[in-house]
């Protein structure tokens, strides 16, 4: 809440008060629900049904995830636009993001893969073991937490949770450190992980804008990191996080 507090006030300063002109002074609102030519505010609660149906299938396990979601895709297309022509005009709209965001999760996969095959992740979780002196056993979660700021923003979220958190719970099992404890840690760099461009949601949001995602890094980093210690921190305090003596 502070940094929005403060990246508000920056904003403020750069572009100064904007006052938006409408009837009800809601124009933001309008113009969000408004009926235009792609817009169906009149079906919000068809729409709404149909998502509340998907996501309790997928989460009842009623079938693969892929299929529910073609489906649910297909139901949506055809009850907002009834029209041919107009289906092939929305799908050509949004597939260029959906094509981005389709490559970087097959680019994704084939370096989480390159990584495990490889044994890579094995030997960067090993060489991080062994740099650690065994008197600072007892601060391996607050490593962990550190740590994971870095290895997550180069690593995906698959390579980093499933080959090499457990290589660290392991090693941090010899200084009797619980793999919750490794498992709170790891967790604790997510907010620089999100500037990954191994973040599909990331690189959508930025072509959706229009703008580089190495802007948006420059932008961001400070805040995140700040974000990932202010949290660390918090864990350390509240006892979420224990280093064990």
């Amino acid at each position: 809440m502070f940094t929005a507090f403060l990246l508000g006030r920056s904003e403020r300063k750069r572009i100064g008060n904007v006052h938006l002109s409408s009837g009800g002074g809601n124009c933001y609102i309008e113009a969000i629900l408004g009926d235009t030519p792609h817009k169906r505010p009149k079906l919000a609660y068809v729409n709404l049904l149909l998502v509340i149906v998907v996501m309790a299938a997928l989460v009842m396990g009623v079938m693969h995830s892929a299929i529910l979601f073609l489906i649910g895709f297909v139901l949506a297309l055809m009850i907002n636009y009834p029209q041919l022509d107009i289906q092939k005009e929305r799908i050509l709209a949004h597939s260029g993001n959906a094509m981005t965001v389709v490559l970087l999760v097959f680019a994704a996969g084939i370096f989480a893969g390159i990584f495990s095959g490889t044994k890579m992740v094995d030997a960067l979780a090993q060489t991080l073991v062994d740099w650690i002196p065994p008197a600072w056993g007892h601060l391996f979660p607050l490593v962990v937490a550190i740590t994971s700021m870095p290895l997550t923003f180069v690593l995906s979220n698959d390579a980093y949770y499933f080959g090499v958190v457990p290589i660290l719970a392991n090693a941090a099992a010899a200084y009797g450190i619980s793999p919750l404890e490794i498992a709170r840690a790891s967790i604790l760099g997510q907010p620089v992980h999100l500037m990954s461009p191994l973040v599909a949601s990331t690189l959508l949001l930025m072509g959706m804008i229009d703008r580089d995602i190495g802007d948006f890094q420059k932008a961001a980093f400070k805040w995140a990191v700040l974000t990932s210690l202010v949290v660390t921190a918090l864990a350390l305090l509240t006892g979420a996080l224990t280093l064990f003596v």
